[in-house]
């Protein structure tokens, strides 16, 4: 859902951006139905994504990864040291950017990314908590998977708005 959702997005905005996501679980999983009935009452046909699993060299090669969850963070930390001050929950990194600032006009990602990761502290990330992970719908209705989507939707048009504005 947040991938096509922030294609959308930096689509319209005039980003032109490579988009991808990837999950902790084995690739080759369609999406489930209730999923894509989320995405298609926002305009999105997700039905035929496949899950990608992450692995250290598309995390070494990302410039942003976005997590859902505070366990997505640690674990793509895990794999790749290096993505740190570049690895966020969604939340967490609309609330950072929202509490630093917008991206000035000409300024490099990897120093908006610094500003926003400023003072933050990988134990910030232990647990887990509503503050910074969004709820994970599997399993449950499509009532839970509509709130996610448009919870998803607004979170990344607000990063969108605050980092390619």
């Amino acid at each position: 859902m947040a991938e096509a959702l922030f294609r959308r997005h930096l689509t319209g905005a005039g980003i032109d951006a490579r988009v991808h996501s990837a999950g902790l679980l084995d690739g080759g999983r369609p999406p489930t139905p209730e999923g894509v009935e989320a995405m298609a009452a926002l305009g999105l046909d997700t039905s035929a994504h496949l899950s990608a699993q992450v692995t250290p060299a598309a995390l070494a090669a990302a410039d942003l990864v976005v997590c859902m969850a505070r366990e997505h963070v640690r674990e793509a930390v895990v794999l790749e040291p290096g993505v740190w001050a570049r690895a966020f929950t969604l939340k967490e990194l609309v609330r950072r950017a929202e509490a630093a600032g917008a991206r000035a006009p000409g300024q490099a990602l990897d120093e908006w990314l610094d500003k926003v990761g400023a003072g933050r502290s990988q134990t910030d990330l232990l647990g887990s908590g509503p503050e910074d992970d969004v709820a994970d719908p599997i399993g449950a209705g499509p009532g839970d998977y509509a709130r996610t989507a448009a919870e998803l939707d607004g979170l990344i048009g607000r990063l969108v708005e605050l980092g390619w504005g």
